[in-house]
């Protein structure tokens, strides 16, 4: 899986995603996470537009990423599953779980209280 970092803003990250979110790539997602956490993180942007299929680990390293940052009252906004990852949260009936946006503007754009 290749993951790609950027600051959207002076305390906004993304994280695009791009392959397979298998066990390896979801504690390589988990550390990069827990690197950001230490800088003044306000939101966290996950693009899985570009994930190809994803297994347990992976649903089970956004849950975690998720839960961590909700504890720190860090929105965590995932753009547009598609496929092979909404089926999965869909499955798993966890999409209820997680904000979902179609696109960065939207992701950027959306207040904490939509986020409740």
């Amino acid at each position: 899986m290749d993951i790609k970092v950027s600051r959207n803003g002076d305390n906004v990250y993304l994280l695009k995603l791009f392959g397979i979110m298998d066990l390896s790539a979801s504690t390589e997602i988990k550390d990069i996470v827990m690197k950001i956490i230490k800088n003044k993180i306000e939101r966290l942007i996950i693009n899985l537009n570009g994930v190809e299929s994803v297994d347990s680990s992976g649903i089970g390293a956004l849950l975690n990423i998720s839960s961590t940052l909700r504890k720190l009252n860090c929105p965590v906004i995932m753009i547009a599953p598609k496929g092979p990852v909404m089926q999965a949260l869909e499955a798993n009936r966890i999409k209820s779980y997680f904000a979902i946006a179609g696109s960065l503007k939207e992701a950027s754009s959306l207040t904490l209280d939509e986020l409740h």
